[in-house]
């Protein structure tokens, strides 16, 4: 029996083919990874969306009101209908009152400066913050 040598030039054509066929494909990766590396094709995280305190201030502040104040009992007890009556009486310019954190935090929107009114008034009982443009 005798074996059958192949030449160098039957090969020849079947290494041609191979050689276009890969870079060919060669070539379609690098147009797609050129692509996919767009800043417009890379997507951003997700934001987080706010919970609690930080939605509930964020809401107040959707209001565009001029002074945001954040008022909350000196014990860290929640207000309580007495307090709520309270603020009602000597704040009567706040347009929005948002309760937060379990109720232990009352939110005031408004076009007011307290500081005009009963804000020394309102820090003998609570604790007063000013959020206005934080």
């Amino acid at each position: 029996m005798s074996a059958k040598v192949i030449t160098p030039i039957v090969l020849m054509p079947a290494l041609v083919v191979i050689a276009i066929s890969m870079s060919s494909c060669n070539r379609g990766n690098s147009n797609s990874d050129s692509t996919n590396n767009s800043p417009s094709s890379q997507s951003t995280p997700a934001a987080t969306p706010k919970t609690g305190f930080e939605a509930d201030l964020d809401y107040v502040r959707k209001g565009q009101y001029t002074y945001v104040w954040v008022i909350s009992r000196k014990d860290g007890q929640p207000l309580d209908k007495n307090d709520g009556a309270y603020l009602r009486t000597n704040a009567p310019q706040v347009v929005d009152w948002v309760t937060s954190e379990g109720g232990k935090k009352v939110i005031a929107g408004t076009n007011f400066d307290l500081a005009q009114g009963n804000l020394a008034l309102l820090q003998k009982r609570f604790n007063v913050e000013d959020y206005s443009g934080k």
